[in-house]
């Protein structure tokens, strides 16, 4: 008898905000989103959808939100990944000339992808990228 097997099909990363509906407004009105409201629940919060990527904002009750970048030193918020390699300047493209704060501009990484940074109305850091060079980006894994 075979084992039943299952693949991972969607993170959903869980974004603090101080000002939920605030948020959302941006993610939909400058970013594109769709959203699924939820301010009239107990705990406050929306869902944010584009394509694949799904986010749920929620409403904190405390404490400052910040970025890990602020926080802890390094790292992005969350990372989405474009389909095409071209769709990472499209992007990029799109949101700046919605007055999005970029900080910085698509480019090849050490690690082998094409990406650029945004910082969204909360401060979080978010990339945006592709793996455009495998061998460089698994060099040194178990993935492939």
């Amino acid at each position: 008898m075979t084992q039943p097997t299952y693949k991972f099909s969607n993170i959903c990363p869980i974004f603090v905000s101080p000002a939920v509906k605030r948020t959302v407004e941006y993610y939909v009105e400058i970013l594109g989103f769709k959203y699924a409201e939820h301010y009239d629940k107990i705990e406050n919060f929306a869902t944010i959808y584009k394509d694949a990527v799904e986010i749920v904002i929620v409403q904190a009750l405390h404490g400052e939100v910040e970025s890990n970048t602020k926080r802890y030193g390094m790292g992005y918020d969350a990372y989405i990944d474009t389909d095409t390699l071209e769709g990472v300047r499209l992007v990029y493209e799109e949101y700046m000339a919605k007055g999005v704060k970029m900080l910085s501009e698509p480019h090849m990484t050490a690690y082998g992808s094409l990406e650029f940074t945004f910082e969204d109305i909360d401060g979080r850091i978010i990339g945006v990228g592709l793996i455009a060079d495998k061998k460089t980006y698994f060099e040194n894994s178990n993935y492939l």
